[in-house]
């Protein structure tokens, strides 16, 4: 058996210096070392069981060594026994985010996208956990895939939606009909065009992914409408940087007004991940409301926030096509922008069904299909 003298672990006041098995020496904080020992999860719940507010004093061990592949510690307050593997060691000697196999590259598309479009039948979806993955897979990179097959009746979402994430319920409920409103109190539910937004900004968070499930579609007009607000926002980031950042660093406010409901909230209209990375856009000009900056400020900011929703118009960008009946478009509502063409009402039926789940959830579900957690 291999013992690892103790100048080769030297413990310090708050933590201890270890010779890893590459012969570099690394530093660990005692509450840190004590906080993740391996009996500090539950092996059921696989939650933390370990309270390190219970701790009357800073840990200190009173003793110190390597077994081989193993750091033994044992702790002067309560004789309590820490083994960390060198591995575990050796993947955290460098401060670094847990790899994440849900942070994929997003790929930009543009108006030519629409044959490209990730496509999945909901009965193998259903049927077919690595069609689930696969499908997930497309909305973290593209933002957008359509999903075929889906039964002619108003159920269909909520046996599909779920195989991706809680329906996540917003203040037009669980589920909402796109269709001819009597009393409308969404411009969605009249047959006028639709200009390009995101869904919801007036929610604190908005939701995350949207559900649209075509369940009758024979109006004339009424063309779909999407881009990617990814590939605009890189766009403008090149030729406009200095607008770009006012749009990434300034809040604006939205509204969403009823009899019953008084939606606000405040959102940057370019969003960036922690990376630094364009992750998606909010707009909304119907549910934006009244700009409350300095007016001298605004002398700056309309002219970036218009020149960036004119862009959203290229034809380099807009994916123009017809969702049929049976399919259901499914997409990332923080990145994708979506709007429609006019119908005519009386020419035929247009209702599509729409829900959401998070996007947090269906990261979630990519993962736990694709990967290995910690405790497996």
């Amino acid at each position: 058996m291999n013992m690892m003298t103790l100048d080769r672990v030297m413990l310090k006041s708050t933590g201890l210096d270890i010779v890893l098995p590459s012969g570099k020496s690394a530093y660990f904080n005692y509450f840190w070392l004590r906080d993740n020992c391996p009996t500090s999860f539950d092996p059921v719940t696989r939650e933390r069981s370990f309270d390190v507010f219970s701790l009357d004093q800073a840990p200190v061990p009173k003793s110190a060594v390597v077994d081989d592949d193993t750091l033994e510690l044992i702790w002067a307050a309560d004789n309590h026994v820490t083994r960390h593997t060198l591995e575990f060691l050796v993947d955290h000697s460098v401060p670094a985010r847990r790899a994440d196999p849900a942070d994929l590259p997003r790929k930009a598309w543009f108006a030519d996208h629409y044959p490209s479009i990730a496509r999945a039948s909901q009965p193998t979806l259903k049927a077919d956990p690595t069609a689930v993955a696969e499908f997930a897979r497309a909305l973290l990179v593209d933002g957008v895939g359509i999903i075929g097959d889906m039964p002619a009746t108003e159920q269909g979402l909520a046996e599909t939606a779920p195989l991706f994430g809680y329906i996540r319920a917003s203040f037009f409920g669980d589920f909402f009909d796109v269709k001819t409103h009597i009393n409308p109190t969404n411009l969605a539910f009249t047959a006028a065009a639709l200009e390009f937004h995101t869904d919801l900004p007036a929610e604190d968070i908005a939701p995350g992914i949207q559900y649209l499930h075509c369940i009758a579609n024979s109006v004339e007009g009424g063309d779909n409408l999407f881009l990617d607000g990814v590939a605009v926002a890189n766009d403008f980031r090149v030729q406009y940087p200095d607008e770009f950042k006012l749009l990434t660093e300034t809040e604006i406010p939205f509204f969403c007004e009823h009899d019953n409901f008084d939606m606000r909230a405040r959102q940057h209209v370019i969003e960036l991940d922690p990376n630094g990375d364009v992750s998606g856009v909010t707009i909304s000009g119907h549910m934006e409301d009244i700009f409350d900056h300095s007016q001298e400020f605004l002398d700056s900011y309309y002219p970036a926030y218009c020149r960036f929703g004119r862009m959203m118009h290229s034809e380099k960008y807009v994916m123009r096509f017809r969702l049929k009946a049976g399919e259901c478009i499914v997409f990332d509502n923080h990145r994708i922008v979506h709007g429609r063409d006019s119908y005519t009402a009386s020419s035929g039926d247009r209702h599509l069904k729409g829900c959401y789940t998070d996007r947090g959830e269906m990261r979630s579900t990519f993962r736990a299909l694709t990967t290995k957690g910690r405790f497996q």
